[in-house]
């Protein structure tokens, strides 16, 4: 009788215990998608409008559509992996900030930004004057240089606006307000698309009405981010322009330049296995597949990315607040949730393999070797599932600077070597270069799950409140003195 009672006190132990579980991860998990959708939308309409234009580019010429695939994955996205990694040590402070109840300071650290990244943009700018001398510096075809040299001339009004975009939607992210910025690019990508359509086939503008369209769509976003942060939608958080924002911007460089070099390592891997590719036999061809794959990975990669938007607030907020167990939890359900979704796209982008290709080009050979690498598509969409959420998880805990030196590593030394080595001492070609990278990538994978094993969370609270006590010291004498 006895054993009886209590097989079913510890029965009812077991339910309670399930029970409660189940109620803690559906309320992480609304937690997660109210960061994480909200930044999924919007990192898919603005990726969108760069894919939009590259399909109506390349359905005026294949040497433009190469052209816009040089400019687009590796220009572009040097200047927007500088760029976007230095703003990601504002999604950590604000993070931070905001768990521990510091809105204010969030103002002072989205000003620091903008003037850290238009410095940054500016002494960068070469990149863009002097394309085609790049392009052509790099080796490659002639033609394709000057298509890219002429459309990054293009790029250089647009890539201004990445300096408020990044830094503004990880503002707002930070203080759980990122839905405006959904409901905003939505709109964008409704302006871009009849937009384009108008300019490239109605008008018949060709490559600068297309170029026309995106500076169009992109600058609206800005201008409405302005709007609704000036226009007193972020009482608590917004309290004007300060001087203060000049002040202890060395610290905030530092953090910026390890932010910087860690997501660049991973932007520019892909940029490098396109140059790569750019040296194969029928390079237009190689690189045209090649770039249509990896956009159609980064379009998908745009929802991860929102995993890793969640993963910085979840995890800056938690231990902002002191909280070390709801930091290592949260990671838990992101990754589960994040897996789930990466799986399905596994799935997805394996049925329809070759009909992805045309909404992108008319060439039937390009169109094959989409099909061929569909397979290799389909398993880098499975592996984006996991490390970005890692990533995040980095970012919101400062520690930019240890996956920096895992990112080279694995990248650099592992993953580019490899896709060299069996893209041309095979038959494998641009395939073998997709090998690489995944190669790379899964390391990556591998090395951030042990450190995200071995985090000692507790320390990593103490070195957040460390890090907001010394900042908010530092800047409230700073704003006294300024009032005075």
């Amino acid at each position: 009788m006895d054993n009886e009672i209590q097989r079913k006190l510890l029965r009812h132990g077991e339910e309670e215990t399930e029970g409660d579980l189940k109620k803690r991860v559906w309320i992480e998990s609304k937690k997660i998608w109210r960061v994480a959708l909200p930044s999924m939308i919007s990192r898919v309409c603005a990726f969108g409008t760069l894919v939009i234009t590259q399909s109506f580019i390349g359905h005026i010429s294949n040497v433009d559509l190469a052209g816009y695939a040089l400019v687009q994955t590796l220009s572009v996205r040097f200047i927007n992996g500088i760029l976007l990694g230095m703003s990601s040590a504002t999604e950590t402070l604000c993070g931070q900030a905001f768990g521990a109840g510091q809105h204010h300071m969030m103002a002072i650290y989205l000003q620091r930004s903008w003037i850290i990244d238009l410095i940054t943009l500016t002494i960068l700018l070469p990149v863009f004057i002097f394309g085609t001398q790049l392009y052509r510096l790099l080796g490659e075809d002639e033609a394709i240089a000057v298509s890219g040299g002429y459309i990054s001339l293009w790029f250089i009004p647009f890539i201004y606006n990445f300096v408020f975009t990044l830094t503004i939607q990880m503002f707002l992210q930070a203080q759980l307000k990122n839905i405006v910025i959904a409901w905003l690019s939505i709109f964008r990508l409704a302006i871009h698309v009849p937009l384009s359509w108008l300019l490239v086939f109605k008008l018949s503008f060709g490559v600068p009405g297309a170029m026309v369209a995106l500076l169009v769509s992109s600058w609206f976003l800005v201008a409405a981010e302005f709007i609704y942060i000036f226009g007193g939608w972020c009482p608590y958080s917004w309290k004007g322009f300060t001087v203060a924002a000049f002040n202890d911007l060395y610290p905030v460089v530092k953090l910026s330049l390890s932010s910087g070099v860690m997501v660049c390592l991973e932007l520019w891997y892909n940029a490098v296995l396109v140059l790569l590719a750019g040296y194969m036999p029928n390079a237009e061809v190689a690189i045209s597949a090649f770039s249509i794959c990896l956009n159609i990975n980064a379009w998908e990669f745009m929802i991860s990315m929102g995993f890793l938007g969640a993963a910085c607030v979840r995890i800056a907020n938690e231990l902002g607040r002191g909280n070390a167990k709801a930091a290592k939890f949260s990671i838990k359900v992101l990754l589960g949730t994040s897996i789930a979704i990466g799986t399905f796209f596994f799935v997805l982008f394996l049925v329809f393999r070759k009909k992805l290709a045309y909404f992108f080009t008319d060439d039937e050979r390009v169109a094959d070797t989409v099909e061929d690498l569909s397979l290799l598509l389909s398993l880098s969409v499975l592996v984006n599932s996991i490390y970005p959420v890692l990533s995040g998880m980095a970012i919101g805990a400062g520690m930019q600077g240890i996956v920096a030196i895992v990112n080279l590593v694995c990248f650099y030394v592992i993953g580019i070597p490899m896709g060299a080595l069996l893209g041309y001492l095979t038959n494998l070609q641009v395939k073998g270069i997709w090998i690489g990278m995944i190669g790379g990538i899964v390391t990556q994978t591998l090395v951030l799950l042990y450190l995200a094993w071995r985090i000692d969370w507790d320390d990593q609270v103490k070195k957040a409140g460390e890090r907001l006590n010394r900042f908010y010291v530092r800047s409230s004498d700073n704003t006294e003195q300024v009032s005075d």
